[in-house]
């Protein structure tokens, strides 16, 4: 269990103090795959670089099965790292090596015969689909390819921790989720604990089973990925899950009551929703703002709906919404 117990970093600048991490309070269980979301300055890198003390907190602690690593010696350190790796936006592959001996390379740093080491890292290309690629370059390889590489890598030593900083960036929407695939194979193969940051909404949503959303370096709202983004009750959320343009919104709304639907993989995808509340109950509602997906036959994403005729109009709508599966559905102020 990974336990950030009031961690605060500062950073000292020539403009003066920048306080990264404020009061920061988590607890990530073991073998979970953990969302760490926000925008650009949020906090994210520097939290989950101060998990395994590449950033050193200005106060608070780390604890990881119940141990303080702030509290270790360096010697102590190192060998608890080993139980921690790391992948990056950038790969960091070493570009005169080939695969198999990017992959061999922590080994080698931890001591491991070679024998052994290659014996390792050619179990790791195959399992992250590289076997054909062992003699290749990096330069030789895809982004997608790097990033398994590099995946084979951070598995070397046999983590409990894997740390994914940002991991999917650099790689288009296709190669993301085929790399947040293998993780999730990654996990559910080998049990290890998986902490995902990044700024992008449909990561967290593919493959958190719980997230953490960062603003100004604290923890504005924290749960269950289906929770926070079906509810976001903090303004940092509502930000990132409901992206669209606030103050025309409401303006164009005038007097009609406003209520947010939101789709969980409901099954209405070729159901006209809009138009069977207006049969069924005779409520009117136009569409303010949509932002939605399907997949399969699954609708994600959410919508803004003005409902004409009064308080109680709108508290039938809600009601209806609400009694279609996989839907939410609140009145808003925006």
């Amino acid at each position: 269990m990974i336990e950030i117990q009031h961690l605060s970093k500062i950073f000292q600048t020539s403009d003066g103090e920048v306080e990264a991490l404020k009061d920061v309070s988590l607890t990530i269980a073991d073998g979970e795959i953990y969302g760490i979301i926000g925008m650009s300055g949020a906090g994210k890198s520097t939290l989950v670089r101060s998990i395994n003390l590449l950033e050193r907190p200005t106060s608070g602690k780390i604890l990881i099965d119940g141990k303080d690593f702030a509290s270790l010696t360096e010697a102590k350190l190192r060998r608890e790292r080993r139980n921690i790796t790391m992948i990056f936006q950038g790969f960091h592959l070493l570009m005169q090596k080939n695969c198999l001996k990017n992959v061999c390379f922590p080994l080698e740093l931890a001591g491991v015969k070679k024998s052994e080491a290659v014996r390792r890292a050619k179990e790791l290309l195959e399992l992250v689909g590289l076997g054909d690629k062992m003699k290749s370059y990096p330069a030789q390889l895809s982004g997608g390819q790097q990033q398994r590489v590099a995946i084979a890598r951070a598995l070397a030593t046999e983590p409990k921790i894997l740390l994914c900083d940002e991991a999917t960036s650099a790689l288009d929407p296709q190669t993301t989720q085929s790399i947040l695939k293998l993780i999730r194979e990654i996990h559910d193969r080998l049990g290890i604990t998986v902490i995902i940051i990044t700024h992008q909404m449909s990561v967290v949503e593919y493959i958190c089973t719980r997230v953490a959303i960062m603003d100004g370096g604290t923890v504005a709202e924290e749960g269950a990925v289906r929770e926070v983004f079906s509810t976001p009750k903090s303004q940092a959320a509502k930000r990132l899950v409901y992206p669209e343009g606030c103050g025309q919104i409401t303006a164009a709304a005038g007097d009609d009551h406003i209520i947010r639907v939101v789709f969980n993989g409901a099954n209405a995808t070729k159901t006209p929703l809009i138009a069977k509340m207006a049969m069924e109950e005779q409520i009117a509602a136009s569409i303010l703002a949509a932002s939605t997906r399907s997949i399969g036959d699954k609708a994600y994403g959410n919508m803004l709906l003005g409902i004409c005729g009064g308080q109680e109009q709108a508290e039938r709508a809600v009601r209806y919404l609400r009694s279609i599966p996989d839907i939410e559905a609140e009145e808003t102020e925006i």
